[in-house]
């Protein structure tokens, strides 16, 4: 490969990232997420990115995030709760966690 071709790559690769990040932020809308849920600051929950550093480096922090959107939960922020979506499928669930935990600095 060429340098060419390794230019190619790396601007495609910065057009792709941004549409996956949308696609993943019309996830979080398309299941009322949005409502109170917010990137970068607390609305009637955490903010993603307070969720990120919450749980940055723990390695069962996919599983127990996906629990808590799966079964709802009270108590980690606060006493509001966070009501169950029993309906959200699990892949989309673990594509909605992967993009919460990505946004830890």
């Amino acid at each position: 490969m060429n340098i060419k071709h390794l230019g190619a790559v790396a601007g495609l690769a910065l057009l792709i990232a941004p549409a996956a990040q949308a696609g993943e932020a019309e996830l979080a809308a398309q299941y009322n997420c949005l409502a109170c849920h917010q990137t970068d600051k607390k609305l009637v929950g955490p903010s993603y990115q307070d969720v990120a550093a919450k749980y940055k480096g723990q390695a069962d922090a996919p599983t127990l995030l996906a629990e808590k959107i799966k079964k709802g939960g009270v108590g980690v922020w606060g006493q509001i709760p966070m009501p169950p979506n029993p309906n959200v499928p699990d892949t989309d669930i673990k594509t909605l966690v992967a993009w919460i935990l990505a946004m830890a600095k």
